[in-house]
């Protein structure tokens, strides 16, 4: 990793561009900005955030960087494919993906219907398989850097009643992490993860933190953002992990 300390652009990802599901707000709008401020052009994905996604072009542009907003939904047939289509024709080479859309359904596992089901696996797991293997089909010769956003606890494989089919998305997401970091290597393509806990917008947070969080504070999008940067450096050796951004909790 090589970073210009007065602009903030990084010399390994200046000129790069990254495609960030759900990338109109929250997490994912925090990591769009990171990166463009660090020299990427974005594509900035989104469903029915219409307004936020131009308003994070705006922002993106601002910087002096390019950027794209794209719909797709990813619950309607060939969604995830549309986006890799609009995206490679707008903007090019993509060089970095984030799978960063985790849509989150909380209701008991012997409530949530078929369609939920359906719901949550399309989006969560099959969309970032399709444009896991688009990325790969025109991945620069240079290679590429593929990043999937999983939940902390996820390699401790435990029971959520009130959110089965989300972990069940997201630890699919994780055996297709390291799948496809074995198989991609070759290629000179590094895959990877990162579990964040409760942040501080997150919209659970626990009342009590100290009693759930061992380092005592809630998570801070900096945390994910340091992580993000960490794993997507170009000169890196790491692929195939999955880092719990967490402060201990699930441990």
């Amino acid at each position: 990793m090589r970073e210009d300390s007065m602009s903030g652009i990084r010399r390994d990802l200046l000129g790069k561009t990254a495609l960030i599901t759900g990338s109109a707000k929250r997490l994912g709008k925090h990591l769009a900005l990171s990166l463009a401020q660090s020299g990427c052009d974005i594509v900035v994905h989104h469903n029915h955030n219409g307004d936020e996604a131009q308003s994070v072009v705006a922002e993106i542009e601002a910087l002096g960087r390019k950027a794209w907003a794209i719909q797709a939904d990813f619950l309607e047939a060939g969604g995830a494919e549309k986006l890799a289509k609009q995206a490679f024709l707008k903007a090019g080479p993509i060089d970095i993906l984030v799978n960063n859309v985790g849509n989150y359904l909380r209701k008991p596992v012997l409530e949530t219907t078929a369609t939920e089901w359906r719901g949550i696996l399309e989006a969560n797991l099959i969309a970032p398989q399709v444009l896991i293997q688009a990325f790969v089909a025109q991945c620069p010769d240079s290679g590429g850097q593929i990043l999937s956003v999983g939940y902390a606890g996820l390699e401790s494989i435990r029971p959520h009643q009130n959110a089965t089919a989300y972990q069940v998305s997201k630890t699919g997401l994780y055996i297709l992490t390291k799948t496809y970091a074995e198989t991609l290597a070759p290629k000179g393509i590094r895959v990877n993860m990162i579990s964040p806990g409760h942040l501080d917008n997150s919209v659970d947070l626990p009342e009590n933190i100290p009693a759930e969080i061992p380092l005592g504070r809630a998570g801070r999008l900096s945390d994910i953002e340091d992580a993000l940067h960490y794993l997507l450096d170009f000169d890196g050796y790491v692929t195939g992990v999955n880092l719990d951004i967490a402060g201990g909790y699930r441990l």
